[in-house]
């Protein structure tokens, strides 16, 4: 790998790791997650998505991150390299990054202006009309405006991508990844002092056989599938930034242990103190940013406890923006041969434009919907990229895999840097198990979405 004319990629197993966990860990974990184990569960919830991360996740990640290392190449560019005729399938994972990182930024903009309320002493103004009137940009302000905030989030994002692997994604990844994990442990402490958290918490421990469902298992599948990156060309790009003597397995595996235990900690702070104030069922951007202040509104020291948790999912949000857009920025330098720099800006500017449309659906634009009534911009580019393109890119890679170049092609890859002691499932989960899992969620997804067939 070269980057004007200078050799570049991670460090080694520590950089690799810390990055990819830092694209892994994001706002899927701090608030989907949480809301999801809520939803199915909780115990039981926790218990199908455990078993799904170190068989489904795992062997998906081992896929993408070693066509990324044999090939070299981006996601545009790895497939067809491989074989010509696969080659469109390296334009649709590229096609999920780019639809991703604008609403992403923007939703990254809403925690960065609570976090500075809250830093500020202004937390009891925080609530659900405070929220609503932000993001329909109903509040007078200049800095009570979203689109401010998406731009300050989306330039922090661009100017460590600006930088480069080693100097900029590395080692913000080092600083920020133990950090996000520091933090998480201290405002989980917070809100298990809570009253009544400890009834939340045998709900969110506890499995109840009548709690696991196909939904369940579904919501499991599709959770896991959102949190660790997977089928949107991040773990192809950082595979091919990974030098040839880094153990794929043992590093892919700490990659996963890193994203689950983050999500699982994510539930253990959300799902009890929700729980124990007794709003359980809301979901979503809900959960975050009309809930969650209630529960920090009842805790001691709240608002301290607030500005920590909002602070850490800056963290979380950037560390997964980054390797959204880098992964745009190195297609660019792949396919279109560009220096970092200008790929960076133009990748910026398209996304200040593309993410203008989801922050803005909320409030000017608040009366176009698109596939159906209620769907904002930023519901839509949410469904299209998840719902539709991952699910059909990562059974893409898999049939790929299983019957056109063989395991092997894979196999083959990780042993020459390593043992593979988990051979024998991966051949067995990418060949069958994770292609019919695949089809299921999308068709599932689909027929859920149009009221075809509810969960």
């Amino acid at each position: 790998m070269s980057e004007n004319g200078k050799s570049f990629g991670f460090t080694g197993k520590l950089g690799f790791v810390l990055a990819t966990a830092g694209s892994a860990v994001g706002l899927g974990n701090l608030w989907r997650f949480p809301y999801l184990a809520e939803q199915y569960g909780g115990g039981a919830f926790i218990l199908i998505y455990v078993i799904l991360a170190i068989t489904f996740g795992f062997t998906l990640m081992i896929a993408e991150v070693t066509i990324g290392r044999k090939t070299g190449k981006s996601c545009l560019e790895a497939f067809g390299s491989i074989d010509k005729k696969w080659k469109w399938v390296g334009w649709l994972a590229a096609l999920v990054p780019a639809i991703i990182v604008p609403y992403y930024c923007v939703i990254g903009g809403w925690v960065t202006k609570y976090f500075v309320e809250y830093a500020t002493g202004n937390g009891s103004e925080v609530n659900t009309s405070f929220f609503l009137g932000f993001m329909t940009c109903d509040l007078p302000g200049l800095f009570d405006n979203p689109v401010v905030w998406f731009i300050i989030f989306t330039i922090m994002v661009a100017a460590v991508v600006i930088v480069g692997v080693d100097k900029g994604i590395e080692r913000v990844s080092k600083i920020l990844m133990p950090l996000l994990l520091i933090l998480l442990i201290i405002t989980t402490i917070f809100a298990l002092s809570m009253d009544g958290a400890m009834d939340g918490l045998s709900y969110y421990l506890v499995p109840k056989v009548e709690d696991i469902s196909a939904g369940t298992f579904l919501g499991a599948v599709g959770q896991l599938f959102y949190s660790m990156s997977l089928a949107m060309g991040i773990t192809i790009t950082y595979g091919a930034y990974m030098k040839k003597d880094v153990d794929i397995e043992k590093s892919v595996r700490s990659v996963s242990l890193i994203d689950t235990g983050v999500a699982l900690l994510a539930g253990l702070m959300i799902v009890p103190a929700v729980i124990a104030i007794g709003e359980p069922g809301n979901k979503g951007v809900g959960l975050m940013f009309m809930t969650l202040p209630k529960v920090f509104e009842a805790m001691p020291a709240g608002e301290f406890v607030a500005a920590l948790f909002f602070l850490l999912v800056i963290f979380a949000a950037l560390t997964s923006a980054i390797s959204l857009m880098e992964t745009l920025v190195y297609v660019l330098m792949d396919k279109a041969k560009m220096q970092r720099i200008p790929a960076s800006i133009l990748v910026f500017v398209f996304t200040i434009a593309l993410g203008l449309l989801s922050c803005l659906g909320f409030g000017p634009l608040g009366d176009v919907f698109l596939l159906k009534e209620g769907m904002t911009f930023l519901d839509f580019f949410d469904f299209i990229s998840n719902s539709i393109l991952m699910p059909i890119v990562a059974a893409l890679t898999c049939l790929f895999i299983g019957f056109v170049v063989g395991p092997k092609f894979i196999t083959d890859e990780v042993e020459s840097s390593g043992s593979f002691k988990s051979k024998k499932m991966f051949i067995v989960l990418v060949k069958w198990i994770c292609p019919i899992a695949l089809v299921l969620i999308l068709l599932t997804g689909l027929l859920d979405f149009f009221d075809i067939f509810k969960i």
